[in-house]
């Protein structure tokens, strides 16, 4: 089983959303990792066929998606950044009728949406109306539909937006699980989600994929730049203007404790300290350092 990405750009009048991009995805959990506007979304939407691109091809098993049609769509299950949905339906209803469009037969909808609502402690709203969900069990409603056919392939865009952080880790397990012998591919800007669970990570900048790899190989670009550190709370600004800082820890004695990223020390009694996929993305995307509080 392979799917391939084949040298794909998608151009619009004035931007250049994705500029060949080449990945081979294989079975496994893969994450897209990249800022939001990075071009991750567009490249989903080809990658399931729904946005055609500009150059270049996705292809299934050597074939080319588009000349798959219904047979692509029997093997795929989607996510999309934005979940529609019909707001009459109750959860059980859309779950019903998205079988349907998937051409599952009654017995086995009946099977496949009581193991999911199970799955994803759904099972208490199975009647109620997806309009009157809170964001989070929408997004699980979403997870669900995605998975009713017991895809091959498995791409998911932003799938924890709303989840809160026990329903991430509860999302991350059933991924793991669910992803033997199938390519799950998940796209988001929060490392977390897939740091612990990806075979492999593809990092997007700009529309292009800017490194791909094995997350232990993908780490090791910012081995020995990781450091420990105690500052002063008043030279933290300055600090700031001149490394970028992931995080930063309030210590009894009053100083702070502080995780940067520089080839070598720039406090005197810095620590070197083993990398982690969220150094690396930081180191790739400095813009974004330490955008999380104080703690």
């Amino acid at each position: 089983m392979k799917l391939e990405i084949c040298d794909i750009t998608k151009q619009y009048k004035d931007k250049r959303a994705v500029d060949h991009v080449s990945l081979t995805l294989t079975p496994g959990i893969w994450g897209l990792l990249g800022a939001n506007g990075a071009g991750k979304t567009t490249l989903m939407r080809m990658i399931a066929g729904i946005q055609k691109p500009t150059s270049g091809c996705v292809r299934y098993d050597g074939i080319e998606i588009g000349t798959l049609k219904e047979s692509y769509r029997d093997v795929f299950g989607y996510l999309p950044q934005e979940f529609g949905f019909y707001p009459g339906f109750h959860v059980w209803e859309y779950l019903e009728y998205i079988a349907a469009l998937k051409g599952l037969g009654k017995a086995e909808t009946k099977k496949k949406i009581e193991a999911l609502l199970e799955m994803l402690s759904l099972q208490e709203v199975r009647k109620k109306q997806i309009s009157k969900l809170s964001g989070g069990m929408k997004r699980r409603v979403g997870i669900a539909q995605a998975m009713l056919n017991d895809p091959e392939v498995l791409i998911l865009d932003e799938p924890t937006s709303g989840l809160d952080p026990g329903e991430r880790v509860r999302f991350r397990n059933l991924l793991s699980e669910f992803a033997r012998g199938r390519i799950v591919l998940i796209s988001t800007h929060i490392v977390s989600d897939v740091e612990y669970i990806a075979t492999c990570n593809a990092i997007m900048k700009e529309g292009r994929i800017i490194a791909t790899g094995e997350t232990e190989k993908l780490v090791r670009e910012v081995d020995g730049k990781v450091w420990n550190a105690q500052i002063d709370p008043r030279e933290l600004a300055a600090f700031e203007q001149r490394v970028p800082v992931l995080n930063v820890y309030n210590k009894e004695d009053g100083d702070l404790q502080v995780r940067y990223l520089a080839d070598t020390a720039v406090i005197p009694g810095s620590i070197k300290t083993e990398p982690r996929m969220e150094d690396l993305y930081l180191w790739l995307f400095p813009e974004h350092a330490r955008e999380e509080e104080v703690i």
